[in-house]
């Protein structure tokens, strides 16, 4: 694997629909999010192969979740308003933690470089009844 930033910002401009918040980003938050994106996606499939691809899609969902506006709701913040200027409320149900945020297509892309192996997000959990 050889995740560059180069690579990265053509793939997510050709491939990436929401690709704003990766475009804003200075090169030293693209790193650490390419850092991130690489790290957690080899530790989670640590028997797999993953594309590079993978950790592009990967690297721009985090650079969506780590926004300026989002991190505010990560670290608690409800809502908040500036008077005559903007108003924004989060919702409950936002997706937290880092594998909230392995799209569909990165687990397809895994899937592919790995002989179209199943990937699913179903987990057996403990439960009472």
């Amino acid at each position: 694997m050889a995740v560059n930033i180069t690579d990265a910002d053509s793939y997510i401009a050709e491939w990436c629909i929401d690709s704003e918040d990766w475009s804003d980003s200075d090169e030293a938050r693209k790193q650490r999010i390419l850092n991130v994106a690489s790290r957690h996606l080899t530790t989670k499939y640590s028997k797999l192969t993953i594309p590079d691809a993978a950790v592009y899609e990967f690297g721009n969902e985090l650079s969506i979740a780590f926004n300026d506006s989002n991190r505010l709701q990560q670290q608690g913040v409800a809502a908040f308003s500036l008077t005559g200027v903007a108003s924004m409320t989060f919702k409950d149900w936002a997706k937290s933690g880092l594998d909230a945020w392995i799209s569909d297509t990165v687990l397809d892309l895994i899937s592919a470089e790995n002989g179209g192996i199943s990937l699913s997000r179903r987990a057996i959990r403990w439960t009472v009844i």
